[in-house]
């Protein structure tokens, strides 16, 4: 209240004042806070989802997982792992084929030689002098998705069928 008082022009006595500017600290404080806005998004969406479903609980089991990416192997694999969902869950056939991933952009680059504008391009090569971009080669980064895809894991619903040629 006291904030839409003083947005709407109302006069405000110093102690309200020194009230609203600690709840103005206090909301800046909160939107600088990545754990508090993946809570409030979490919130909503569990919300909706146990409306839609008629159940109760937690939406997902944590708010957000950070691992750190130490090396060319750690962040290879973290975007296979980012490109092969689609795969894993069934919603795609192929990692070329699945939609809203970076693999999709990436293959098309490789069919067509040109780089996604939204993407870091894959350059590969030495690490001397090398411009921003994961430091691999695209066509090594495309068969490494597609042998991942390939492999079965029992903890997974999905894989790339071995009956698909392959990406390259």
């Amino acid at each position: 209240m006291l904030a839409q008082r003083y947005l709407q022009g109302d006069t405000l006595d110093s102690g309200e004042m020194d009230k609203l500017n600690e709840l103005v600290a206090l909301w800046q404080a909160c939107l600088q806070d990545i754990s508090w806005f993946l809570r409030c998004l979490n919130e909503s969406i569990a919300r909706q989802g146990n409306a839609e479903n008629k159940c109760r609980g937690r939406f997902w089991e944590g708010r957000f997982k950070s691992q750190a990416l130490l090396d060319e192997q750690a962040l290879a694999a973290c975007m296979a792992y980012v490109d092969l969902n689609p795969v894993r869950a069934k919603i795609a056939k192929t990692s070329e084929e699945s939609n809203f991933t970076p693999i999709r952009q990436r293959f098309h680059a490789a069919t067509t030689g040109k780089q996604p504008n939204n993407l870091l391009p894959i350059l590969g090569g030495e690490r001397k002098a090398m411009p921003k971009g994961p430091p691999f080669q695209l066509d090594h980064y495309l068969e490494l998705v597609d042998w991942s895809g390939r492999q079965l894991n029992p903890q997974k619903w999905g894989a790339i069928d071995e009956n698909i040629p392959p990406i390259l």
